[in-house]
């Protein structure tokens, strides 16, 4: 169904209102569904370059930045994530929160089943307009408006940077104005962006068999 309908509330958006109400704080959700076409092609961008630069190349996981992780994370560095785009997508539209090997598997499942039904380009349109990108500010319009005073489809280059920056720990960083962390991280997105030629081409590496490779090395996330 979610392959044609929008979205229109995630279980993380109930748990969050939960936690406010708990927490005795105002329950506070802001959230606006918009089409694929009417986000910003450079927010489109930016997310890829920050979180899942394999994201038109593999098929819901990346098996290198997988490995890459498990190392990391044996040798005691910072926890290094390794979750694709369509895996935040299983996450955020269908499941709890949480670490067990049961909602792992519904997340494996779901994942696939995005892949297999859903194009990249309505994975990246759910995505979107479903991530956590503030307290209680969900998706791209939203987290526009809240960040920036302005519609998704009419984001800079340097404003979709800062929203990417920001989704290691939508509740911790903000997008505006920056910290001198989501600077830094800002500054390499954009620079991702550059080398990407700044634009996402969805046809371009769908006959590629060659992994999307980065320019420097990224800041492990926190």
């Amino acid at each position: 169904m979610f392959r044609w309908v929008p979205v229109p509330v995630t279980p993380l958006m109930l748990i969050r209102c939960v936690e406010q109400k708990m927490d005795g704080k105002k329950m506070h959700l802001e959230h606006d569904w918009e089409p694929f076409e009417n986000i910003s092609p450079k927010l489109q961008l930016a997310v890829v370059c920050s979180e899942d630069q394999n994201y038109l190349k593999h098929f819901g996981f990346d098996w290198g930045a997988i490995q890459k992780a498990m190392k990391e994370n044996e040798q005691g560095k910072h926890m290094r994530g390794a979750s694709t785009i369509t895996q935040q997508t299983a996450k955020n539209v269908f499941l709890w929160q949480g670490r067990s090997y049961i909602r792992k598997a519904f997340e494996v499942w779901f994942t696939l089943l995005i892949e297999i039904f859903w194009s990249k380009e309505r994975i990246m349109e759910v995505y979107l307009n479903s991530i956590e990108m503030g307290d209680g500010v969900y998706g791209a319009e939203a987290a526009s408006q809240h960040w920036f005073n302005k519609k998704a489809s009419k984001l800079t280059k340097d404003e979709a940077a800062a929203i990417a920056a920001i989704l290691p720990s939508p509740l911790r960083y903000k997008a505006n104005p920056v910290t001198n962390y989501v600077g830094k991280r800002k500054e390499w997105i954009k620079q991702q962006m550059n080398y990407w030629g700044n634009k996402l081409d969805y046809d371009k590496y769908k006959d590629d068999d060659e992994p999307v490779k980065s320019v420097g090395s990224k800041k492990s996330k926190q």
